[in-house]
């Protein structure tokens, strides 16, 4: 399966770093979900996209939204990154890329995992999918423009 704009999020079932389950249709009916996938913990791209998630999260709390970024690290190795840049959001360990198969966040130059963004409204639909492997920026950018136009 691939995520696309226009059709409903598949569902799943988590576990944070700080140990709280987050199931997707549990949103359903009262958050926007920001879904962001990202290489590796403490990567300069990778920081200073979550960095900017974190400079921005009291925008998308006010927005109605909850945030939540996806790497293949540890949830031990996620509680020591949250801890270090002060992320105030859910960061879920995806070792065995089940989770990135689901959405079918694609691999760059074949091997490396997938910088994606996906905003996914109260019903469950697919909004944005937003694709930019070598940048950090954009990736906020987008989805609180995204999340604004839903209104």
């Amino acid at each position: 399966m691939k995520a696309s704009v226009g059709s409903p999020a598949p569902d799943f079932t988590v576990i944070s770093h700080d140990g709280q389950e987050i199931k997707l249709s549990d949103c359903r009916d009262k958050k926007v979900v920001v879904l962001f996938f990202y290489p590796k913990d403490g990567t300069p791209i990778c920081t200073k996209e979550a960095c900017a998630f974190r400079d921005a999260y009291e925008e998308f709390v006010e927005a109605g939204a909850v945030v939540i970024g996806v790497s293949a690290d540890s949830a031990e190795r996620h509680r020591g990154f949250a801890a270090d840049h002060r992320l105030p959001f859910h960061l879920v360990s995806d070792a065995d890329g089940a989770l990135r198969r689901l959405f079918g966040v694609p691999k760059t130059v074949g091997f490396l995992p997938g910088r994606v963004t996906y905003v996914i409204d109260k019903e469950g639909v697919v909004r944005l999918v937003f694709n930019a492997q070598m940048t950090a920026d954009g990736h906020v950018g987008e989805a609180l423009k995204t999340i604004r136009e839903l209104g």
